[in-house]
């Protein structure tokens, strides 16, 4: 949470976060559901940092300081997670993370970005001490990520909350949740954010590659602070984006060679793909409408962890069919 990026849009959900405040109407639970890099995490944070300052108002700065380094006794985020062989370094996952993840690193070790029934294990081991405020937050970054296990063990403390916590979720797929999780909590949509409260966010960033970049970034801001803080960002998005406008017209065969290679590389493949579905929007290819249908499916057997290789050989195919 330290340096954490200003709030761009989404001043409705803030309006009602601040209403729940000030009339005492704080939920037990929240989900904030919207797409990718487009706020909803940070928002989520304020909100935390919010509550967390009621009635601490004679140590704000301390309390201030303590969120900010994510020590504070009543407040729990689990976002970035140990994962073996691509993110192993402790001092990185601090920066997002201050869950208990040891259990992570040992035998067998974890290999995918999924949340086990061990990780929600060592929340609810952390929500039964005794709290220091009023609040106590838990902030649970993208659940949709979590294993049937980690679910039913989640839907449990949703039923039965500790009194005074309060649970800050965040989803990008809320189609994938349990229904039984989402009646427990209270829904605020996140929507993508207009291109003119996004402008300032281009500051730095070279003129002549303005529109390009708010053409990626599809209305979150996420996007947008990547592309200024990591210089390298800008040119890896171009060379997806010359991939992607040449996808369509390659050989089935040369289609599945690049996809094969992005198989290990999620994130990668998550922004291949958007620039796919940006240059089919642009490109309107004789088989739009057949495309049109692959691409989703392909990302919904992505999400589900359908066997990849049978998944790609489906989708390169789709203009063949």
């Amino acid at each position: 949470m330290k340096n954490s990026p200003p709030i761009i849009g989404h001043e409705a959900q803030i309006a009602e976060l601040q209403s729940n405040i000030e009339t005492g109407n704080v939920a037990h639970a929240y989900l904030f559901s919207g797409p990718k890099s487009v706020g909803k995490m940070t928002v989520a944070r304020w909100f935390a940092r919010e509550l967390l300052l009621k009635g601490a108002e004679a140590m704000r700065d301390d309390t201030i300081r303590q969120i900010d380094h994510l020590v504070h006794p009543d407040l729990l985020i689990l976002d970035q997670l140990w994962i073996e062989d691509v993110c192993e370094d402790w001092h990185v996952l601090g920066r997002s993370s201050n869950v208990p993840q040891e259990h992570r690193s040992k035998a067998p070790k974890a290999r995918t970005d999924t949340i086990g029934i061990d990780d929600i294990r060592g929340i609810y081991d952390r929500l039964h001490e005794t709290g220091t405020g009023q609040y106590y937050c838990c902030i649970i970054r993208s659940i949709e990520r979590m294993q049937e296990p980690a679910a039913n063990a989640l839907l449990k403390m949703l039923e039965e909350p500790p009194e005074g916590r309060v649970f800050l979720l965040t989803t990008e797929q809320r189609s994938l949740l349990l229904p039984t999780v989402v009646s427990r909590v209270r829904v605020l949509p996140f929507f993508p954010v207009s291109p003119p409260l996004l402008r300032p966010l281009l500051q730095g960033i070279p003129s002549e590659d303005h529109q390009f970049c708010l053409h990626v970034a599809q209305g979150a801001p996420g996007v947008l602070q990547r592309f200024r803080m990591e210089k390298s960002a800008l040119q890896e998005h171009r060379l997806l984006r010359t991939q992607a406008f040449s996808f369509f017209s390659a050989h089935p065969s040369e289609r599945q060679k690049i996809l094969e290679n992005f198989g290990e590389r999620k994130q990668e493949l998550r922004f291949l793909l958007l620039h796919i579905a940006l240059a089919l929007r642009e490109l309107r290819p004789p088989a739009f409408l057949q495309w049109s249908h692959a691409l989703p499916s392909f990302v919904q057997h992505l999400d589900a962890h359908v066997n990849y290789a049978l998944a790609v050989q489906q989708f390169v195919l789709t203009d063949s069919q």
